[in-house]
């Protein structure tokens, strides 16, 4: 019998019922509100993956140039039709940094 620990991807997958494997580069967040963010990038995949609680969990597909200012409503930020708030699109927007290389082809 182990005592390990399961790894941070088996756990962010089930917390957001997505598909997240140990090759992934995986980002976590949790808002002043509770809710939370996953972020997956798989190397070679054009997108990333983000998850929200507050969106119940729906997959949105994000790239280097999601995140928008005003798009839905002037002043709004939103990333693929999802309304964020500037904490989370400061984690979002480092996240896609520090994987860029991974949608690199």
């Amino acid at each position: 019998m182990t005592d390990a620990q399961p790894s941070i991807e088996r756990v962010l997958a089930r917390l957001c019922g997505g598909s997240i494997t140990a090759k992934d580069y995986v980002g976590y967040f949790l808002n002043e509100y509770g809710e939370e963010l996953v972020f997956a990038q798989r190397r070679g995949e054009k997108t990333a993956r983000l998850w929200h609680s507050d969106a119940d969990w729906q997959l949105f597909r994000v790239g280097d140039h999601s995140i928008r200012v005003g798009e839905v409503m002037d002043g709004m930020i939103t990333v693929s039709g999802l309304v964020i708030n500037q904490p989370e699109a400061t984690w979002l927007s480092s996240c896609l940094a520090a994987s860029r290389h991974l949608r690199q082809r």
